[in-house]
């Protein structure tokens, strides 16, 4: 023990022998006194490698250790559960219990139905499902325009049928009014992850699932017009917030449209330019790490890229696009849309660009003026195709 003692103190090697020879009980071998004065040097060497901080100095190097650990660790976090961190079913809490039958009252007239499809990898989704027609109805010379319609990130589709309804019952009386020999559909895709979907949402599930659901369209038209089947469909996609990114993704690939569907109109609303954007609108402080995350983002809901694609694959056939800016959208600045509308007209795309004054991000469709906005670009497609289709029939008569 008086050996460790030793090399615990760091004396030397002559203070070693001293001691060890001149203690009252009985000296130690000398054999040991290379070993001890070895140890003793060894443990002085390794205490002169530390660092001596300063007693001063050690709480704010601590507290800046901790910092940078806590920075670290969240930026670990949010790559790795970035997909609950965008896509967010359960909010409310219970988003996913919802009902149709709890906001039928609501609703004003406006029956939806959900029915249940399979996504293109067998996951099993939800839709939610209404349509309104025109009184003047000739079923073999009807047209349909079919509205798919893609939420943004949070809740479920039920809470959203009261603000969706208006625009229906407004296709409906401007029908009327108009003699307008048509019926408007409108499918709302529930992502996987979402209500009553199965899976969990991630962007490549949720592109499967918005196929699956154009995929739906057709079939449930040609079901309704088994003799009457051979007239391209008609489709106008519709996405709010990160449904506008499902919305131009989904526009974006031709292929989907090139067996009897038709891309009549893009509608976005309330649209960001993508992820990476939004990372840097909600930390725009540059000595933040969060916004210098974007090269590990799996989820990139890029509207800006999309739109380029949608060119090149129509080309002078792509749709004509509607952008809805919230007038005090709390979440999105307003240069995205912008942004987007620029990007729309150096590609040559037809854009419209409607402000809906004094509304905050999910409040478009709570204002009549958004509510109009959105009416009139799908009435523009429904009148199209009904004076076609008159225009035809003078035809055939000639």
């Amino acid at each position: 023990m008086e050996i460790f003692r030793l090399i615990n103190r760091g004396v030397s090697r002559r203070q070693s022998a001293f001691f060890l020879t001149t203690r009252r009980s009985a000296p130690y071998p000398r054999e040991i006194l290379p070993l001890v004065s070895l140890l003793a040097r060894s443990n002085v060497a390794q205490r002169r490698g530390f660092v001596e901080i300063p007693a001063v100095l050690l709480p704010p190097v601590v507290f800046t250790g901790l910092v940078f650990c806590l920075w670290t660790w969240k930026c670990f976090m949010m790559v790795i559960f970035q997909n609950k961190i965008i896509y967010m079913p359960g909010i409310p809490p219970n988003a996913r219990r919802e009902k149709i039958s709890d906001y039928k009252n609501q609703c004003a007239g406006i029956q939806w139905r959900e029915e249940k499809i399979r996504s293109l990898d067998s996951t099993p989704i939800s839709l939610c499902v209404a349509s309104v027609e025109s009184n003047a109805v000739d079923f073999q010379r009807r047209k349909d325009v079919y509205i798919l319609y893609f939420q943004g990130n949070a809740s479920s589709l039920p809470p959203r049928l009261p603000f969706l309804s208006p625009v229906l019952r407004l296709l409906r009386t401007r029908a009327n009014a108009s003699d307008l020999n048509i019926r408007y559909t409108m499918v709302c895709c529930s992502y996987r992850g979402y209500w009553t979907s199965g899976g969990r949402a991630t962007e490549k599930g949720i592109a499967l699932d918005a196929a699956a659901s154009l995929g739906w369209i057709k079939q449930f038209h040609q079901s309704q017009y088994k003799t009457y089947n051979d007239e391209v469909i008609s489709v106008v996609i519709w996405g709010q917030s990160i449904g506008a990114g499902v919305a131009t993704s989904l526009a974006s690939k031709k292929t989907l449209f090139s067996d009897g569907l038709n891309l009549k109109q893009l509608i976005l609303e309330t649209p960001f330019l993508s992820i990476r954007s939004m990372l840097e609108t909600l930390y725009p402080q540059k000595w933040l790490p969060y916004r210098y995350l974007w090269p590990f983002l799996r989820n990139h809901l890029d509207s800006e890229t999309a739109l380029g694609l949608l060119h090149a694959r129509f080309g002078t056939k792509s749709p004509p696009v509607l952008i809805v800016e919230a007038g005090k959208d709390e979440l999105v600045p307003s240069s995205h849309a912008r942004i987007l509308e620029e990007r729309c007209l150096d590609l040559g795309l037809v854009v419209e660009k409607k402000v809906v004054h004094g509304a905050l991000h999910t409040e478009v469709l709570v204002r009549q003026e958004g509510i109009s906005s959105v009416a009139s670009a799908i009435e523009e497609v429904g009148r199209t195709l009904n004076d076609t289709s008159c225009k035809n029939s003078l035809k055939t008569q000639d």
